[in-house]
């Protein structure tokens, strides 16, 4: 069952999160789907630009649209991450999205709210959601790179304006959190503090955290073990402070970083232990079951097993 984001938030608020897991090829969506269809958890399937032109917006939607008929009993959005206008009208004309995010948080307020505000007014036309951005966190993603020095917190006090001018469906917001593998590597962990005045100020309000990987230290062990040089001096999002996040307001929690480092633990341990074999259907089953297991564990800390079961009246 495909929703918008809003209709999976406004259940979800205050008692679990909504797992946003960006996907690129077929083995990421078999995996991605058969563990929410085992777990019953609802979750959002996420695309990029750099994703679209990557394997070509028509594939990915085509497989995404198979998935949904291979994995019957799955309740999900299917979102555009980080877009700009470009892209966003692209994806609204295209069909297949029911949630798109406008990626203006790099201007300045009055601009961020002006394209933003463009973007709700044709999306919800179509009955999609809107994410919106204030704050601009560091790190790498795809193609996007930000300086640690051209990240700032969101500043709660704007916060209120900000969606009030917009109307936007729910807000993605820099509380500490970067993109890419080395988040973290100064110890300071999510700003909880930021996030509670955001919630007092918001209330009932559905808020976005992206960067929500965990950098599982025993995953980058075993990578570095079978080859790797990730470097081991930096954490992600630690279970404990999810949870507390949830409770403040988190509905949604991107998560991208966690899966490419388990694909390339699994490739690397593979093609170490195998050298001879050069097919890649072998260790591509491999990697779809220890994606399943994997992302199984992410719905279980958000708190979503079993939780698409409360969408069946939709």
């Amino acid at each position: 069952m495909q929703l918008t984001a809003k209709q999976l938030f406004d259940m979800c608020y205050g008692k679990y999160a909504i797992a946003a897991v960006n996907v690129f090829f077929m083995e990421e969506i078999h995996g991605l789907f058969s563990a929410a269809q085992a777990a019953r958890a609802p979750f959002i399937v996420q695309t990029t630009p750099f994703a679209r032109d990557y394997a070509n917006a028509k594939m990915l939607l085509a497989m995404i649209n198979a998935a949904a008929e291979i994995y019957p009993d799955v309740v999900y959005a299917v979102h555009l991450d980080h877009g700009y206008e470009e892209h966003i009208w692209s994806a609204i004309e295209s069909g297949g999205y029911t949630s798109v995010m406008i990626d203006a948080s790099h201007d300045d307020f009055e601009k961020n709210i002006a394209r933003t505000k463009s973007v709700v007014e044709k999306a919800h036309a179509k009955n999609i959601s809107v994410e919106a951005e204030l704050g601009v966190l560091a790190g790498v993603e795809d193609d996007l790179t930000v300086d640690q020095s051209h990240s700032f917190y969101t500043n709660p006090a704007d916060v209120e304006t900000f969606v009030a001018r917009t109307l936007c469906d729910s807000l993605a917001i820099a509380v500490g959190t970067s993109h890419g593998a080395y988040k973290f590597s100064g110890g300071q962990g999510l700003q909880l503090h930021i996030l509670r005045e955001i919630q007092q100020r918001l209330p009932g309000f559905p808020l976005v955290l992206h960067g929500g990987s965990n950098v599982s230290e025993e995953v980058v062990k075993r990578i570095n073990a079978a080859g790797g040089k990730i470097k081991t001096d930096a954490k992600g999002v630690q279970d404990d402070e999810l949870k507390k996040a949830i409770a403040l307001g988190i509905c949604k929690v991107n998560i991208a970083t966690d899966m490419r480092l388990v694909w390339t633990m699994v490739n690397r341990e593979f093609f170490r232990d195998k050298p001879e074999e050069f097919a890649p259907t072998t260790p591509g089953k491999i990697f779809m079951e220890t994606y399943k297991e994997f992302i199984i564990k992410k719905f279980e800390l958000l708190g979503a097993v079993g939780k698409s079961l409360e969408f069946v009246s939709f």
